[in-house]
C-alpha cells in the first residue's frame, strides 16, 4: 500500500480495519470492547464498517487494545540524526506559534 496516495476517508478505514484485526486476535467480541472502553456498542460497529469515530472513542479503543502508545509519536518531531543534509538541518524550524 503507498500510504501517499490515500485519501483521509481511506486511512480511517485501513485505520478500522487494522483495530477489528487486533480485536478479533484478543478474541473481543465488538459488545466486549465496547464495554471495556466505554464507548457505545453503536459506535464500535460504525467505526469498523465505515471507519468514522470521534478521536477521543478512537483512544478508548486503543487503550483497549493495547495500542495507545502509539499515539504519542504520530506528530513526533524530525530529530537531527533523521535529517539527510546539512541544508535539511538549516531549513528545519520549530515554530512557536502559527500564523493565522
Amino acid at each position: 500500500m503507498n500510504d501517499i496516495f490515500l485519501m483521509p476517508q481511506e486511512v480511517a478505514k485501513h485505520i478500522a480495519d487494522a483495530a477489528r484485526e487486533k480485536r478479533l486476535s484478543l478474541n473481543l467480541s465488538q459488545q466486549t470492547l465496547s464495554e471495556r472502553s466505554g464507548v457505545s456498542f453503536g459506535v464500535v460497529k460504525k467505526f469498523e464498517r465505515t471507519g468514522k469515530i470521534s478521536l477521543e472513542s478512537l483512544l478508548k479503543i486503543a487503550l483497549v487494545l493495547g495500542r495507545l502508545e502509539e499515539f504519542f509519536s504520530l506528530f513526533k518531531l524530525t530529530t537531527p540524526e533523521e535529517l539527510r543534509t546539512l541544508d535539511d538541518v538549516l531549513k528545519q524550524k520549530t515554530r512557536k506559534r502559527g500564523r493565522q
